[in-house]
Order: C-alpha cells, then structure tokens, then sequence
C-alpha cells in the first residue's frame, strides 16, 4: 500500500509541475503580446512613426478668405488623431479618427477648410499639423500662411458702355476715358482699336499701383462707321479683366434710352451700383420724357443717351439759345431746377433740339401703394379682415417674413429710404426685390420687380391683382418676375432710395 501512494503522490506532483509549467509559458506569451499593443489595445505591425505630407507647406491667403489644409497621412499601426493648431488664428481643431470611423485608419486624406476671419490684422501665420498614431507616437509640420493671396481680378470702376454713339462733326471726336483698381498690384493695361489710321495698340505700364486711370482724345474719320474698343487690365498675378465697347460714328441716332443725370462730375456717374444716371422714358421718334423728383432748389441735370459719361454726347441748354438744346458736352449748360419737393416733368425732341418744362406738387404724384404706409391694414388671410396687420415694406434677399423695412421721407409720401446704408463687398452679386412685410410669408401682395436683373434701370410695381392696389394707379405690370441682381464693383456702405410714383430707385454711396 505505501509503494501504491507513493506512484500515485508522484504522478500528482509530477502533473502539477506539468500544469504550472504551461500556465508560465501561456502568461509569458500574453505578456509579450499585451506588451506590443498600442495605447488603446490595437496589435502594434511595424512601430515606426506616421507618416505626413502636406500638399504644401505655404498658402496665400487673405482677409475673410477660405484656406484648406490638405496633406496625405499613413501609418501601418492605424492613425488615430490629427491636430490643427494656430494660436493667433484662433484655430485648435483635433479630428478623433477612432471617434470618427470607431476604429483607426492605416491612411487618410486630409482636407479641412478654415475660414480666416475679415477682422484679421497679421501678415502670416503657422499652423502646427500633428499626427498621432495608436502607439502614441507623433509626427508634426509647420504650415505658412501669408496674407498676400491675390485671387480678384482687377475691376473697371470706370469704361464706355458697350454701345456708343459718336456724333459726325466738323472735327469727329472721342474721349477714351477709363478708370480700373485691383485689390493688391496692377501690372499694365492694354487698348486695342483695330480700323482706325494712326491709332496703334497701346501697352501701358501700372507699375504695380493699385489704380490706373486713363483719358485721351482720339479723332475719328468722319465717316460713318463702326470700331470695335477693347481695354484689357492685368495684375502682377496675371488676373485680367476686359471692357469691350462698340463705337458707332453716325448721324444723330434715335436713342432706345435716355438718362438724366443729376450729378456733375464722371466719378459720381460711376460710383453708384446702379440708378445713376435714372433711365427716362421713350415717347416716340426722337422724343423723350423726363418726370423728376427735385428735393433742392437749384439742381443741375443734364440728358445722356451714355451712362458712364458725360462725352461724346451731352444734351443741354445751348449756350446761344436757351430755348433749344445742345449735344455738345463741351459747350453745353445745365437745366437748372429752381423749385425744391416738387416734381418736373421735361419733355424733349433731340431730333429738333427742342424742349418744354411743366411742374406738378407732390399730391398730384399718383404711386401704386394700396395702403397708408404703417397703418394697420393689410389683411392676413385675404378674407375680409379678420385679422388685420401692419402694413409696411422694403429690401427683401429672401422671402416676405424677412423684410428690411423702409423710412418714408417726412415731405414726399412717394420717397423711401433704408435707415441704415447697406454694406457691400467688391464682387457680391446682389439678389433683392422691394416688396411688402407679411407675418406669414405671402407673396406679391405688394411688390416691385425690375426691368433688367443684372442692370436694373425701372422698378414697375408688380401687383397682380386690382384689389392690392391703388385704383388710380393705371399702369400695367411692366417689368416681369425679376428680381434685382446687380454686381458691386468697390466695398462700401451704400444708401438705397427709391420712388414709388417715379418706378425707380437708386442705390449709392452712403456719404
């Protein structure tokens, strides 16, 4: 019996030894495992450091512009965070891969865009990529960005239109008369126009100014006939911009339109966004109406059947007949308006030279307007009035919840104004229609819409039916469902008025 438990003591021991044995190796094992992991328990391949590329390391930037930071990243551990950092660009932005995909990623493409705010005041900046791996390992590099992106073209805040008319004269002139910025550095504009004897392309230098203004007479054959203008400007980034003008040399057209300008110089002509100078009306061959809203006593207005200038034609008094006109800019004198806060209606033949000039008050300047302005007096719901509200309306960018409300001028019930001037940045594309406030949203209860969006001259009142407006108003709609689009050639505060009875508005600088 002592030799039986003695076997049987030593198989015991020697299967104990055997077990301990094996739960030694298989803990040595987990331990060498666990011992490669990463930092968040993801099996280690090659613990070797991530791998960045940035696209670039320097980006030309500027105020109130867009960058993207962009870069391939890689890492055969997983890639678990990437950190965006710029102190002085307020910019601390960690983006959790793990988080992100709920597991880490062997390769990602970068793309993160950072809008750099419009009140910046720095020249450049770093911003510290850095990329970390499931080991916790990290790699990092710098990326310059400097405030000296150029990316707009430069803009013509002065050219002929693009259809102009050169009267035959004894000696046949006309002044080429140009005005063009750009934002950083012009390099040099070119004029170009082909068929004409003695005139050759001109190259002219900008010397990296910001502002280039030219003005030189050319002398035309007298000859009936048509000149393509074409002006090119480039920047020292190689941004260009072209105008493009039709010269026609003729006998006395009969214009399609006419303006009346009331301003008096060529910069004012042009500083506007557009109702400047104020389109007037065709009432027959040769024969034109003018109906005018004068606030001061003692406005100088000329007719121009141009915009952007007061050449080559001017109709004015003729300084040796004041009752006939002119069409000469350089001798021609201004229609002086003696009576303030009353209207004037000019009726003119350019054909004849002949004009005639009538008054009529304010009470006679018959508008659309269905309500007074401010009662409470629009019905809601369109059934009789059961609820009633305010009656008012303005700008409108977006839908008639959202109405930027009008001040009606204290002396002429016609007039209305934005309170406050409108800021507007070079480039911005306008998109707006005057039109009535509603606490619901309705449309076209009361509204104007425009003549041409992208050039706006006639605001016609766009009500579709009687009963939303005024019965004496008898004009029909005359304008069609477009709304405003005009583009904005220089950064400002602007002020937007506009003429119920005239159908026209204008919108200029705030000062």
């Amino acid at each position: 019996m002592k030799t039986k438990n003695y076997y049987y003591s030593a198989k015991r021991g020697l299967k104990y030894f055997i077990n301990t044995f094996l739960l030694w190796i298989f803990s040595l094992s987990a331990l060498w495992f666990t011992g490669c992991d990463g930092d968040d328990g993801y099996p280690e391949v090659d613990g070797q450091n991530p791998v960045l590329t940035l696209t670039t390391t320097h980006i030309q930037s500027g105020v109130g512009r867009t960058i993207t930071i962009e870069g391939s990243v890689s890492d055969k551990d997983g890639i678990s965070a990437i950190r965006l950092e710029c102190e002085d660009l307020h910019l601390d932005k960690t983006i959790n891969l793990i988080e992100i995909y709920e597991k880490p990623l062997e390769a990602y493409d970068l793309s993160y865009k950072f809008n750099i705010q419009r009140d910046e005041t720095g020249d450049q900046f770093t911003i510290k990529v850095t990329v970390t791996d499931v080991g916790g390992r990290t790699v990092s590099q710098d990326l310059l960005v400097t405030m000296d992106g150029d990316f707009e073209k430069p803009v013509f805040t002065l050219s002929p239109d693009k259809n102009i008319t050169v009267l035959i004269k004894a000696e046949t002139k006309f002044n080429l008369r140009f005005s063009v910025s750009d934002d950083r550095a012009l390099d040099y504009v070119t004029i170009e126009i082909p068929g004409i004897e003695g005139f050759t392309s001109l190259r002219l230098e900008a010397d990296g100014e910001k502002t280039f203004d030219f003005v030189e007479r050319i002398t035309l054959p007298n000859i009936e006939q048509i000149y393509n203008v074409t002006i090119t400007a480039v920047d020292r980034m190689g941004n260009e911009s072209v105008a493009a003008s039709m010269i026609s040399v003729s006998e006395m057209p009969d214009f399609e339109k006419m303006y009346l300008a009331d301003v008096a110089t060529v910069k004012e002509l042009n500083s506007d966004v557009f109702g400047v100078p104020m389109r007037i009306e065709r009432t027959g061959d040769y024969q034109y109406k003018a109906n005018y809203y004068n606030q001061q006593a003692g406005t100088k207005i000329f007719f121009l059947p141009q915009k952007s200038d007061f050449s080559p034609i001017c109709f004015g008094l003729d300084p040796e007949d004041n009752s006939k006109l002119t069409d000469d800019p350089e001798t021609a004198k201004p229609i002086v308006l003696e009576q303030a806060n009353i209207y004037y209606e000019i009726t003119f033949d350019t054909q004849k030279s002949t004009y005639s000039i009538r008054t009529y008050p304010i009470a006679e300047a018959v508008n659309p307007i269905p309500h007074t302005y401010g009662s409470t007096s629009l019905d809601t719901w369109g059934d009789g009035g059961s609820w009633l509200q305010e009656f008012y309306f303005g700008y409108m960018t977006s839908n008639p919840r959202e109405v930027e409300r009008f001040t009606q001028d204290k002396t002429n019930p016609n007039l209305f104004y934005l309170e406050e001037s409108l800021f507007l940045e070079a480039g911005t594309q306008m998109n707006f229609v005057i039109h009535n406030w509603h606490s619901d949203g309705w449309w076209n209860y009361c509204t104007w819409r425009v003549d041409n969006s992208a050039e706006p001259e006639i605001f016609g009142y766009y009500g579709k039916e009687a009963k939303y407006t005024n019965p004496a108003w008898t004009k029909p709609d005359h304008v069609g469902d477009n709304w405003a689009k005009p583009a904005v050639n220089t950064t400002g505060n602007y002020k937007l008025i506009f003429d119920a009875h005239l159908e026209r508005a204008k919108l200029v600088p705030a000062n």
